[in-house]
């Protein structure tokens, strides 16, 4: 009985960590609860899997799955998860999971939940090896523009100087004919819809240019919420969203770059060219921050109507920060540009952008000007005070739920034979039949009981 008081103690902690912050509702919110770009009433429920809280409520019944590292490529593994389960917990206590490959969603309606510090990394990284290399070739003073590449030795043309000599290079260092490490992400989802995402950190090989893969990455996805997530050193970008995606959330969010990145430090795109069908991609981005190494595209968004709400931005390396584009829309409040971000902002080709008043630029003494109608987005919000902005974000954004959990599940996440000697409770401590569904406690230990 004691050891059980204590697992009811440990739940109860939990729970009371989880609200840290009055502006953090802890659910689903803006574009990602909407099917349309002005019409309030054509709402959408978001619900990924059926639930995005941890613990899974034990009343639940939808299937789980709890993962832990096994130290292996665990591409295929995870991959499994996600096409079996409704939920995947990814359990970070016995370290990092390691993906060689770019990871597919092969259906809808799934949550995607990290506990105890999970990290997804890429197998692949930037080596100092690599990165002497490119410097003695002079590739970061070579040119990006289309039409100033070549024919690699594999016989793929590239159309770029810099990528093209990137790409040769680590062909003639490596070995690897099949480029195979520019699927170095973890994550795409493709035209698929209510997909959520939370409290997990990616961590990618190093930005570098040779057109490889995102850490995360959206195309025709749509009513998704990516929350409470940390991205470290994407390949090409750190999270993109494009190709019809459309009506997402991002929020509470970290995007940052160590020493393990190169170049092409473009941490966040939303629509990939000028050509982008329009009436889609339309996206928040709430209490995110965009800090360490990011240099531009937070976001470059093109087509979409793009809410920028109490973000934080603290990357003093930047050439450009919000980068409205083709097409777009923005309206940006309560936004908070750091001292030393000298390159807060700038547009070309937008159908309108709303400056409110309520955004703080310490580099300058006026805001950007608005253009073109006043930009309004379709669900009710509360705007925090940008004076709360460096506080709050700082301390809450990025993966900082669910911590130090002793589930007592282990990857099978099913009971055992030899425990039905033993009566089953649920969570609430209430016994429950056998027919019963969800996390219980069988003999002081958890498990999922499908």
């Amino acid at each position: 009985m004691k050891r059980f008081l204590l697992i009811i103690l440990n739940i109860l902690a939990i729970y009371l960590s989880i609200s840290a912050t009055d502006y953090d509702q802890n659910t689903p919110f803006g574009f990602c609860t909407r099917s349309s770009r002005t019409d309030a009433a054509s709402t959408f429920d978001c619900t990924g899997g059926g639930c995005y809280t941890y613990p899974i409520p034990d009343d639940y019944t939808g299937k789980v799955i709890v993962l832990k590292s096994n130290g292996q490529d665990m591409k295929s593994t995870i991959q499994d998860a996600i096409k079996q389960n409704d939920i995947i917990i990814f359990d970070g206590s016995d370290g990092d999971f390691i993906v060689s490959s770019n990871i597919s969603f092969e259906k809808s309606n799934k949550t995607l939940l990290g506990i105890n510090h999970a990290r997804l990394c890429t197998q692949w990284y930037i080596t100092d090896e690599i990165k002497a290399a490119l410097d003695a070739a002079g590739v970061p003073n070579m040119s990006t523009s289309s039409g100033t590449g070549g024919k690699l030795t594999n016989g793929q043309s590239v159309s770029e100087q810099a990528e093209y000599n990137t790409r040769q290079i680590i062909i003639n260092l490596t070995g690897d004919d099949t480029e195979s490490y520019r699927k170095s992400g973890i994550m795409s989802v493709s035209s698929k819809e209510n997909i959520i995402i939370r409290n997990i950190t990616f961590v990618g090989p190093g930005s570098i240019d040779v057109g490889g893969n995102d850490l995360l990455s959206f195309t025709k996805a749509k009513n998704c919420w990516v929350d409470h997530c940390t991205f470290i050193d994407g390949m090409d970008g750190n999270f993109d969203i494009t190709k019809s995606s459309d009506f997402n959330t991002v929020s509470w969010c970290t995007f940052s770059y160590t020493d393990r990145s190169y170049m092409h430090q473009n941490t966040n795109l939303i629509g990939s060219s000028d050509s982008e069908a329009t009436g889609y991609l339309n996206t928040t981005f709430a209490f995110n921050w965009w800090g360490t190494g990011c240099k531009q595209r937070m976001p470059m968004a093109r087509v979409g109507k793009i809410h920028m709400l109490n973000n934080y931005f603290s990357c003093t390396t930047a050439s450009n920060c919000i980068n409205p584009r083709k097409n777009s829309e923005f309206l940006i409040e309560g936004n908070y540009f750091e001292s030393g971000v000298k390159k807060w902002y700038s547009q070309s080709g937008a159908t309108a952008v709303t400056w409110q008043t309520d955004n703080f630029i310490a580099e300058s003494k006026t805001l950007p000007a608005s253009l073109g109608s006043t930009v309004t987005v379709p669900y009710t919000y509360t705007v925090a005070a940008y004076s709360d902005v460096p506080g709050v974000v700082q301390s809450y954004a990025g993966a900082t739920l669910f911590s130090d959990i002793h589930t007592g599940i282990d990857n099978s996440a099913s009971l055992h034979e030899n425990t039905a000697e033993f009566p089953t409770y649920s969570l609430t401590g209430q016994r429950v039949c056998n027919s019963y569904k969800g996390i219980v406690i069988v003999n002081g230990k958890k498990y999922i009981k499908h």
